[in-house]
């Protein structure tokens, strides 16, 4: 009976225990906060820290020809003031940066007084507008013609407004290249492709505008290549045998050349920021190309060798003309304020002779001299120009010449022979290997037109003239050949929209075509006439060739010799000589002539003047010499003119 009570009595409590457990009432509301307590005490100051150092900049004004400012403007110098004395010390300059005024691109009036206040250059000038004013007086007749269609009235328009619209311009310089030369050439080119030959065109025949150039220097009638060439590549006709200076010179007098220098088309397009080059196949120093870049009282001051300083001591203030090509950046840069020039950018001929010293251990190895160098004052020129244009290649035969990347080559010098280049049918001979004229020309623009501003390039055969001199059409005639075919490179290298070409000679020779032979006899062979198989005789009963000279030294008989100066080492032959059993055709044929001379002489009658692209409209009638710079400057604003 316990035992059942107990277990009731559990089972009781555990069910009251179980009815207890019900749901969790809800929160009750929370009671009001405390009172904050009062804040403690600030607790004591720290120690101030130490002062930083001052940052200082200073700025310097650089005067023109400051050597990090050609032009000036302004060095800033920053840096901490470490040393607290409120003063940049040069220890204390961390960086250094310039601000340069810009380059000048254009020469003022005040700097050009030589050239404005010459009668020559005012009167070419005055012929361009001239010639500007009548084409616009053209225009305005076709506008208002009702016979004239609407196109050629816009082509007139057109021609009116290019001025300054020849990106580029190119001037071809065929040496001694007178009307009689590019003539036989013609027909000879024409003959060596299988035609009759007078039918044949150059490739400079095809262009088209032409007129004619007078020659003559200031004191000469029958002129040279220096006064000529200076006429073309300054406006201004001067005397022979100078370079770049006006007929005030007094010719072997190093100071009469001072304040009377003339600046040439080629330094305007270098001022401009132009890409500029100048080739030859004659020495680089002779008078053609000299007169691109030289002042110089004698053309024959090719080194410091050739000016006689020991008995004319004056002349050492002058540089030689070799030396003015190395130097021509700076002396531009110091002849006119502001200007800032990288140099000519491509320069390719012969005469290595006039840059390097007059020591053997020099020699190239194609010397033909004992001692290939002239130079008498120990410097090699090669190296200083190397060493100036560290980036750019210094070539001197075939081979250097082809492993020109035309890409990234910014300048090239090229001097491929102690003297003057190998005619064009001795090249073959040459012991290092040359480059002929075309392939220069090539490689010359592919250089050049990587400048998006243009170029101004100036090419020249020089061996036409020496060959003429020396009495040999057979190496005249085929150097003019190349001379058009280097031509017609550039031709296809560049558009005739934005280039100027423009095609002449500076002078010409006493080269002349004669007798009656009939069409198509061969230009270098004897006069067979009209009906004839046999060569017409002259009163003397022997035969005489279709070409011949004037004056110079005369019948040789050299056979297949290639090298015209070869004629030189016999005297001049007097008289006809009997030509019945002579291949007059060869190579080392050399005409006879007249009056007999050392060497052939220039001729005074006028030349022939080529030109396309913009402003080659301006190339009619006939003009003095000197015009053709006012026509290059009319289409490619090389003086920086508003237009």
């Amino acid at each position: 009976m316990m035992n059942k009570f107990i277990l009731s009595t559990l089972t009781v409590s555990l069910v009251l225990a179980l009815s207890a457990c019900g749901d969790n009432g809800d929160n009750g509301t929370d009671g009001t906060n405390g009172i904050n307590g009062s804040d403690g005490s600030n607790g004591t100051n720290g120690t101030n820290g130490t002062n930083g150092t001052n940052a200082l900049i200073t700025q310097t004004p650089l005067a023109v020809g400051n050597a990090n400012c050609l032009n000036g403007g302004v060095q800033i110098d920053s840096g901490i003031d470490t040393n607290a004395d409120t003063v940049l010390d040069a220890s204390e300059i961390t960086s250094t940066q310039y601000v340069c005024s810009p380059a000048v691109t254009a020469v003022n009036d005040t700097e050009l007084l030589s050239s404005l206040n010459n009668s020559w250059f005012s009167q070419g000038a005055a012929e361009i507008e001239t010639a500007e004013s009548v084409w616009q007086k053209i225009d305005s007749q076709l506008a208002n013609n009702a016979n004239v269609s609407i196109a050629t009235a816009s082509t007139a328009a057109e021609i009116t407004a290019l001025k300054g619209s020849a990106k580029n311009v190119i001037l071809f310089v065929g040496d001694g290249m007178g009307v009689s030369t590019v003539t036989a050439a013609r027909i000879l080119d024409g003959q060596n492709k299988g035609m009759m030959g007078e039918e044949n065109q150059l490739s400079f025949d095809k262009f088209p505008f032409s007129g004619l150039a007078k020659t003559y220097n200031v004191d000469a009638q029958t002129p040279d290549s220096a006064g000529t060439m200076t006429a073309m590549m300054s406006g201004v006709k001067t005397d022979a045998g100078v370079l770049g200076v006006d007929e005030d010179v007094v010719r072997g007098n190093c100071a009469s050349t001072k304040g009377i220098e003339m600046i040439t088309a080629l330094e305007l397009a270098e001022i401009a920021g132009k890409s500029t080059g100048v080739i030859s196949t004659a020495r680089i120093t002779h008078a053609t190309p000299a007169a691109t870049y030289a002042k110089s009282a004698d053309r024959n001051w090719e080194d410091i060798s050739d000016m006689d300083i020991a008995n004319t001591p004056e002349r050492a203030n002058c540089e030689d003309i070799a030396l003015q090509l190395v130097n021509f950046e700076a002396n531009l840069e110091a002849r006119y304020a502001g200007v800032d020039v990288d140099g000519i950018e491509v320069v390719m001929g012969g005469g290595r002779r006039h840059f390097l010293p007059k020591d053997i251990a020099y020699n190239s190895n194609d010397a033909v001299s004992t001692i290939e160098g002239d130079r008498t004052d120990g410097r090699d020129l090669t190296a200083e120009w190397q060493a100036q244009y560290a980036t750019s290649a210094y070539v001197f035969d075939q081979t250097s010449f082809n492993a020109i990347d035309t890409e990234t080559t910014p300048r090239v010098f090229g001097l491929f022979n102690e003297s003057h280049m190998q005619y064009e049918a001795d090249r073959k001979n040459d012991i290092a290997g040359e480059p002929s004229l075309s392939e220069m020309t090539a490689t010359a623009i592919k250089v050049l037109d990587n400048n998006d501003k243009g170029f101004f390039l100036t090419v020249e055969s020089g061996r036409i003239d020496h060959a003429h001199h020396a009495g040999n059409a057979y190496n005249a005639l085929n150097d003019a050949i190349e001379f058009a075919k280097a031509v017609q490179v550039a031709v296809d290298a560049t558009s005739q929209e934005d280039t100027l070409i423009i095609v002449t000679a500076d002078h010409s020779h006493v080269f002349t075509i004669a007798g009656y032979p009939k069409r198509g006899n061969p230009i270098l062979g004897k006069v067979v006439g009209i009906g004839a198989t046999e060569p017409s005789l002259a009163s003397d009963d022997m035969p005489y060739t279709t070409v011949g000279y004037t004056n110079g030294l005369g019948f040789r008989d050299l056979g297949t010799q290639t090298d015209a100066d070869a004629s030189y080492a016999a005297a001049a032959v007097t008289g006809r000589v009997d030509l019945t059993d002579v291949d007059t055709s060869t190579a080392g044929f050399h005409q006879e002539s007249l009056v007999p001379l050392g060497s052939e002489t220039h001729a005074g009658e006028d030349v022939g003047v080529f030109a396309v692209g913009p402003g080659a409209h301006l190339i009619t009638g006939t003009n003095e010499q000197s015009l053709i710079f006012h026509v290059m400057d009319y289409a490619g604003n090389l003086s920086g003119t508003p237009q």
